[in-house]
């Protein structure tokens, strides 16, 4: 649930029947400081079930957003009247759970699920001790324990601990400083199957009956994701950017005893050309398994917003609908009522990606590369206007052209570092941001884009400073 206030980019509220992508900017005008707004926008869960059903807050609305007009109202009308909807049901209580609608908007949860609730953030109560770490605040000793545990795989031994609880809080932090750096040169931390590897998962999919490659061969061989964590990992680790997992023109090989990563201008499993690169995103892997068969790869462009850019089309997130989208250039359906509010994004996402081959059966050595004017040449059958579809696509509104463009957009925005602390965050933190928690969040991620111009090396300092991490 807290994922969709930290990940998602647009709210879209119903006036009548269809959704209203401009309510997210107008919602966070309305409240300017709300944890929603900090970097991003709520998403179309905020006030809706599913477009255009209404939760329970979505539907106290309804009836302030300019009563006695006709519906649907325009967006222009819509987005004129809901701030004083906004501001008309601030003292009622729409999922009563007990606390108001304003206060659950300023405090970071739902006021439209009644399990979400404001808790209070003070960690200190009566009575509150323990015999180890202190349970009220900031306890080094703690973090240095979990520090080790998390980044190295290995507890600290007694003789560590007692070293660490004798020094002075500034050197106890210069000595986490340095384990962390140490830890992350580690196999646990960067090997195979290690903690990045983890985090590298749901973005690449790895399907072993397809695995291709000298290791760990699968028995219907594709292409070898083995590059894309290599890639993926490269970009995590040193003083590296963390966006060329998106924008990398060159590949990355990975030496083992010890594991070792060096971007090379070629591999003999890869097959895009230079020019045509971006990242994981045009690895042979993910062409061929996220493009497939498809004439229109709508699953290609949605698996990238997802795994980078930290948004869920499926969960009604990153809606940026564009004026006259979709088109329904591969005769889908995608125009109808239920459909359209979500391909309005989607489908302009997809578009860069046309020329981007899956997989052919006809003609499998194109299969995994660029092949201009790929749908004229092979998916003309498709529907009569399959050729019209353009390379020029949107991303976040903005006009795009090609995936070149398409991924250099998407890595230098806000969802990109929103998306890459939220990673690290869930992984050694243990769970999504907390309201609670949303300040140092918020923080750490402007960081890691600003002053650590996303090195998550450096970034990975800040968070183990935060009372989130080292609070028992």
């Amino acid at each position: 649930m807290l994922r969709r206030l930290i990940l998602a980019a647009t709210l879209c509220l119903a006036g009548g029947a269809s959704a209203k992508p401009p309510a997210g900017g107008v919602f966070c005008s309305t409240y300017p400081s709300a944890p929603a707004c900090t970097g991003q926008q709520p998403s179309c869960n905020y006030c809706h079930i599913a477009p255009p059903q209404r939760n329970v807050f979505g539907a106290g609305l309804e009836p302030h957003l300019a009563p006695g007009a006709a519906r649907p109202l325009s967006d222009t009308d819509f987005a004129y009247a809901l701030p004083a909807a906004l501001k008309a049901v601030e003292a009622e209580d729409a999922d009563g759970d007990g606390v108001s609608n304003l206060e659950e908007i300023q405090r970071g949860t739902f006021p439209g699920d009644a399990t979400s609730v404001p808790v209070d953030t003070g960690r200190c109560q009566a009575g509150d001790t323990n015999p180890q770490y202190d349970v009220c605040r900031y306890d080094t000793r703690f973090a240095y324990k979990r520090l080790l545990l998390d980044v190295c795989g290995v507890p600290p031994t007694y003789e560590q601990l007692k070293e660490f609880s004798a020094l002075s809080r500034d050197d106890q932090f210069a000595r986490m400083d340095a384990e962390l750096d140490r830890c992350a040169q580690s196999e646990f931390w960067r090997g195979k199957n290690g903690q990045l590897w983890k985090l590298a998962h749901p973005k690449i999919r790895p399907l072993g009956t397809f695995k291709a490659g000298p290791e760990d061969t699968g028995s219907n061989p594709l292409a070898d994701y083995y590059d894309d964590y290599a890639l993926y990992t490269y970009t995590q680790i040193d003083d590296h950017d963390a966006r060329e997992v998106m924008t990398a023109k060159y590949y990355v090989r990975r030496d083992t005893n010890p594991t070792r990563y060096t971007p090379v201008p070629s591999l003999p499993t890869q097959v895009m050309d230079e020019p045509h690169r971006a990242g994981n995103l045009t690895s042979k892997w993910s062409i061929l398994y996220f493009v497939m068969f498809s004439a229109m790869p709508r699953n290609a462009a949605s698996q990238a917003y997802r795994a980078y850019l930290g948004l869920d089309i499926a969960k009604q997130e990153g809606l940026f609908s564009v004026p006259g989208e979709p088109r329904d250039y591969d005769h889908a359906g995608v125009t109808s009522p239920a459909c359209a509010a979500c391909h309005a994004t989607l489908d302009p996402l997809t578009y860069p990606f046309r020329n981007y081959q899956g997989i052919y059966i006809y003609d499998y050595p194109t299969s995994g590369h660029y092949v201009p004017n790929r749908l004229e040449k092979y998916f003309s059958n498709v529907s009569p206007i399959i050729t019209q579809t353009p390379e020029t696509g949107y991303l976040f509104g903005q006009k795009v052209n090609g995936v070149i463009e398409w991924a250099e957009v998407g890595a230098n925005s806000d969802a990109f570092a929103i998306a890459a602390v939220t990673d690290y965050w869930k992984l050694l933190v243990g769970h999504p941001p907390t309201p609670e928690e949303n300040a140092e969040f918020v923080a750490t991620w402007k960081r890691f884009k600003g002053t650590h111009q996303y090195r998550v090396q450096r970034m990975l300092h800040d968070l183990i400073r935060t009372e989130a991490y080292g609070a028992p």
